[in-house]
């Protein structure tokens, strides 16, 4: 085999085992933002968060909205709420923006569920 044709095999396989090796590492930190896809949190976007955000913050009577996600295991929407005090709770919406659950944070450090039917 020349010389020429032997840079040319060992310059690609160079270039491939770094494509390969950034992309693995890309996958494997998720990227350093907002989570997508495969079961991973994914933030309400557009006018939809603007309804849940409303919805939660109506249901724990006020508070800061700190977190959203779209389609968690609770419901079409879940709303992370930090109310005055610092307790968290993180309430769960319908696809109609009606809530559904809340995961609140009790005084022994766990979390309680609690189911909303108001």
């Amino acid at each position: 085999m020349n010389d020429k044709l032997k840079g040319v095999l060992i310059t690609t396989g160079v270039v491939a085992s770094v494509a390969v090796g950034g992309a693995a590492i890309a996958g494997a930190s998720g990227g350093g933002g907002e989570r997508e896809d495969a079961g991973e949190d994914k933030a309400i976007a557009g006018d939809a968060r603007g309804k849940a955000i409303a919805a939660a913050l109506k249901h724990t009577g006020g508070g800061n909205a700190t977190e959203t996600e779209v389609g968690d295991e609770e419901g079409a929407y879940e709303v992370e709420v930090t109310r005055a005090n610092g307790s968290q709770v993180d309430v769960h919406l319908n696809r109609n923006f009606e809530v559904t659950s809340q995961a609140d944070d009790n005084d022994r450090g766990g979390e309680q569920d609690e189911r909303g039917d108001d």
